[in-house]
């Protein structure tokens, strides 16, 4: 698999803050954040109906994944099809951090759009990149300084092997790595069984999706798709 990354002319490449470890942890606090007004135009509403079928219980892998209580979840944080507000090429993956969205761009001028869980403040990172790797039913591995200040992730540690596949595991149903000049970032989107972290700042880094709506996106983002990821409020672009 070639690791190789050539950035398009319309790539927009914001400086990369090299965190190491700690992102790969994907741990917990809370912050909500407004959403920006280019992202307030749905093209397609799901009905009740729909919403229950999307977020309903799933089996999966040999996994039962249970449904997401999602009268509890903001509306605007639904799996929703959108005028497209970045103005990047079709396939391209963008994540607005502030706006707690995640976009993967469509021909035509619109975009499908999730709602995420970020970073805390201290563990975000901005750049551009290529989904290098993906992964069904990851393991999960606290790297080395999560485990130092939490020590009962001991049993969980890479050298332990980490954490088995599962409902329960931080990474959830699908994980897709960015890589960045042929490198490891240690940033993933990746799914999640905390479906109340949606809309707010929790994680070590990682864009968290419910496990529902990682499934969706897995199927719509191969292998190299290019993502960019941004920490400040998207700029508005023309309408479709």
């Amino acid at each position: 698999m070639s690791s190789e990354y050539h950035p398009s002319r319309r790539a927009f490449v914001l400086g990369s803050i090299s965190l190491a470890a700690t992102l790969a942890g994907c741990a917990s606090t809370s912050e909500r954040a407004p959403i920006p007004e280019m992202a307030r135009r749905p093209i397609e509403l799901p009905g009740e109906a729909e919403l229950e079928a999307r977020y309903a219980a799933v089996e999966d892998g040999g996994h039962l994944i249970p449904a997401v209580p999602y009268r509890q979840i903001d509306p605007k944080y639904y799996r929703q099809r959108v005028v497209d507000p970045t103005g990047e090429t079709p396939g391209t993956v963008v994540v607005d951090t502030p706006g707690r969205f995640l976009y993967v761009v469509e021909p035509g001028g619109t975009a499908m759009r999730y709602g995420v869980g970020i970073g805390r403040d201290g563990f975000a990172w901005q750049g551009e990149g290529v989904i290098h790797w993906r992964q069904p039913w990851p393991r999960w591995k606290p790297p080395n300084e999560m485990v130092a200040r939490q020590p009962s992730l001991r049993k969980f540690s890479i050298e332990n092997g980490g954490m088995d596949p599962g409902v329960k595991n931080p990474l959830g149903a699908r994980a897709l790595y960015i890589f960045q000049n042929g490198e490891d970032t240690l940033y993933r989107l990746h799914g999640t069984p905390e479906w109340d972290s949606i809309g707010k700042a929790t994680s070590s880094g990682c864009v968290r999706l419910v496990n529902q709506d990682v499934l969706d996106l897995y199927t719509r983002v191969p292998y190299h798709a290019r993502i960019v990821v941004h920490q400040e409020a998207l700029r508005p672009v023309s309408a479709v």
